[in-house]
């Protein structure tokens, strides 16, 4: 059954997937109508093809597709015109256009835009901007019906038709491969079936080159490469593209030549990992800007660390006397360490819990001060960066907001301190450096002043970074950079085992669970449902009321999302008990997750363009940059209009519309790998079978160690027994340890 008539108001729209509910004006009167529109606009004329269904909210006409045209009636024009529609057009220019043109005013919109300007309050240049406005929304709106085709969704038509504009419709025709290149979220399978739609061939060579980014984009954002052997990238390629090799080679052949020839890849000769004393070689490939990073690395840090002055600091006497005031006594390599980062341009001190990073930080600080420099203290993540500044009493920040992101209008950004614009200070100290990927690091290093010292802080046996590179380890592996491995444990308490537990982890023995401590439990429990209600229990009465703390802050940390103990069954189980559904607490449902007031959430993604406020005693603070890993509570929701107000720990508040909640996730519970460089009070920790390559000794290490006054263990001890027995560790191929290398041979050439 047909239904046409005017869209006289929107009720309802969910921008991200266009699920819209209006009211249709109809000569026998109005009807609300919902279903997916690509865009409306309040007087649009409409033809749906739907059906009338009872719903809660009464009956209401479904609607699976549709037709739109521009409105005929001068009523429907001027509403059509006055709706927000084009820019610098609201509803009372509206009607003085349609009253001055008539039933002519949107041939003229289209056509001769300048007769406008015969309109009192319209200038000239605002006639053509209005009538450039309305023709972009016309490209817009026929580019968009266009990709939905292809089952795009509406939010990325758009970000596709920003970046090619009026030459979208060609370039996804003839070569929709291209997307893979240029448009974050479009992957290869969905380029693939816009290809198999519009006839590319299979074998072509668009194809096989856009398989061939997609490989090595895969290796680098889901297992951390940097690079790939060119002989494991052409048989990835070859099987994710269903093309015999040996068959094609000539085609593969070509595709690869492109890559390199238009430097989206690099490629070169490197020693085999497998090399014998023949020193056997392999070629391998890197995305161009994963080379870049690795090489301004390697080139900044062996400049940064040749800049050091000759002459030596004696710091004996500095060290004596913070012992004093301190009355603490350093053991010769926590000296050692304090003397390293002193005396070196660039130094790494690493270590486990309990071995003293953060007195060793402060008593550098001290020194350094004494010697009138300027140091900025920064860490990876917000929490990392808290705890580093409650732990110094001096402020660090996140290495974004010491960078300072500056977001654009058209969703791009870009970092304040550069190599153009340095940051002002004499030492960068950074904390949970493990934690750093190639990325951020380049970045880090570029906003460094030539003559500025570099201490870096972590533990080398934690998890690497989430993003690609191995930096922490590729530093420590190649010989080029001083450093000082911590391992004697200090801070221990005789009845604490947390520190006790993780070195012996570490060690890949079992830890002591005989429940004896004050800190570390294990609930010996056999059956994955039984572990879920045991940490629900645990979570939401035990451990509440034997530590007089709120629920909220008892962090689960579990090593997989899915199944009966993953986070995302966890998490909803969790949200139903701490915060379940009220009268007095609105919720709205995106993307299968139900976000009500009072939750406790994560930032999944950087997002470097969210605005945020945080209220002072004096002044309010605004900025902009929300990032992976930053936890909150949602203060606010306005169901109708999507928006969700977050409070995060540091005190940022932000606005989420319905387009950002994609960033956001419950965090009840988390995966360990999120929790890197944060610290809980109190975490549990399902020890649930999965994986040998995900349960592994160092991400029952690092799950340990976020903990600073209680572990909880629930689940078997035969699958506690198989993490710390198993070392496994997924190699990542990167290439900074030997442009390292590399890079200090040419200064070293340089002063012989």
């Amino acid at each position: 059954m047909a239904l046409s008539g005017i869209i006289e108001d929107i009720v309802f729209r969910n921008d991200e997937n266009g699920y819209t509910v209006a009211r249709l004006e109809r000569e026998d009167g109005e009807v609300t109508v919902a279903g997916k529109f690509i865009d409306v606009q309040i007087g649009a004329e409409v033809t749906l093809e739907g059906k009338f269904e009872k719903t809660k909210y009464g009956v209401q006409y479904s609607f699976s597709s549709y037709s739109m045209s521009v409105p005929k009636s001068l009523a429907g024009i001027e509403k059509y015109l006055g709706s927000g529609l084009i820019r610098g057009v609201g509803p009372i220019t509206a009607k003085k256009i349609v009253d001055r043109f008539g039933k002519d005013t949107l041939d003229v919109l289209e056509y001769t835009p300048q007769k406008l300007s015969q309109i009192a309050g319209i200038s000239e240049k605002k006639a053509v901007e209005i009538g450039f406005s309305f023709k972009e929304h016309h490209e817009v709106q026929n580019t968009i019906i266009y990709l939905q085709n292809f089952q795009i969704t509406t939010n990325m038509a758009l970000k596709i038709y920003n970046i090619y504009r009026e030459k979208t419709a060609e370039i996804v025709k003839n070569n929709p491969y291209k997307l893979v290149e240029d448009i974050d979220g479009i992957g290869f399978v969905t380029a693939d079936r816009i290809a198999q739609n519009v006839g590319i061939p299979t074998n072509s060579m668009f194809r096989v080159r856009a398989g061939l980014i997609y490989v090595l984009k895969i290796s680098c954002e889901k297992n951390g490469n940097t690079f790939l052997p060119k002989v494991m990238l052409l048989s990835e390629a070859s099987k994710q593209l269903e093309l015999d090799l040996d068959e094609n080679k000539e085609v593969f052949d070509e595709a690869f030549e492109s890559l390199c020839m238009d430097k989206t890849a690099v490629t070169t000769w490197v020693e085999s990992p497998k090399a014998d004393d023949n020193k056997s070689r392999m070629e391998i490939v890197m995305l161009s800007r994963y080379y870049f990073y690795e090489t301004s690395i390697a080139q900044k840090l062996v400049w940064l660390n040749s800049c050091q002055q000759e002459e030596k600091y004696d710091i004996s006497q500095d060290i004596l006397a913070f012992e004093q005031r301190n009355k603490i006594i350093f053991h010769e390599e926590q000296k050692r360490a304090i003397e390293g980062a002193i005396n070196n341009g660039v130094f790494v001190i690493t270590g486990g819990p309990g071995t003293g990073k953060t007195t060793i930080i402060k008593c550098i600080l001290e020194i350094l001060r004494s010697q009138r420099k300027t140091i900025n203290l920064c860490a990876p993540t917000g929490r990392a960066a808290k705890r580093m500044s409650d732990s110094t009493n001096c402020e660090a920040k996140t290495i974004h907001r010491l960078l300072e992101v500056n977001a654009l209008q058209d969703g791009t950004s870009f970092f304040v301190h550069t190599e153009s614009n340095p940051l002002k200070t004499d030492c960068v100290i950074v904390d949970e450096v493990s934690m750093v990927d190639a990325q951020l690091m380049c970045a880090l290093l570029k906003a460094m002043p030539r003559d500025c010292k570099l201490i870096l802080v972590g533990d080398k046996d934690q998890l690497p970074s989430v993003g690609p590179g191995n930096v922490l380890a590729d530093i420590l592996q190649s010989g080029v950079i001083s450093f000082c491995a911590l391992s004697k444990i200090f801070r221990q308490d005789e009845k604490s085992l947390i520190i006790t537990n993780a070195h012996l982890i570490n060690e890949g023995k079992m830890p002591l669970i005989d429940n004896t401590s004050l800190d570390f439990f294990f609930e010996s429990k056999d059956d994955p449902e039984i572990i879920k209600n045991t940490i629900l229990e645990l979570v939401t009465r035990r451990l509440p009321n034997y530590l007089k703390i709120d629920a909220k802050q008892i962090q689960v940390l579990a090593p997989l999302k899915a199944g009966v103990c993953g986070i995302e069954n966890l998490n909803k189980c969790l949200q139903e008990t701490i915060n379940p559904p009220s009268p007095q607490k609105r919720q709205l449902e995106f993307s299968r997750i139900i976000f009500r007031e009072g939750d406790k959430v994560m930032q999944m993604s950087n997002n470097y363009d969210l605005s945020w406020i945080r209220h002072g005693r004096f002044a309010d603070e605004v900025g902009q940059g929300v990032f992976n890993g930053d936890i909150g509570v949602v203060n606010t929701i306005d169901p109708q209009t999507g928006e969700v107000i977050v409070e995060f720990e540091d005190g940022r508040i932000c606005k989420y519309t319905r387009l950002d909640l994609g960033d956001l996730s419950l965090s009840y519970a988390i995966t360990i790998h999120k929790s890197q460089g944060s610290e809980f009070d109190v975490i549990i920790i399902p020890a649930i079978s999965g994986p040998s390559i995900i349960l592994t000794r160092n991400l029952i290490y690092t799950a340990v160690t976020r903990a600073k006054k209680m572990v909880v263990i629930v689940g078997e001890k035969q699958y506690l027994r198989r993490m710390v027995a198993n070392k496994y560790t997924a190699t990542r191929f990167t290439n900074l340890k030997r442009l390292l290398i590399e890079a200090n041979d040419k200064v070293k050439n340089l002063f012989e």
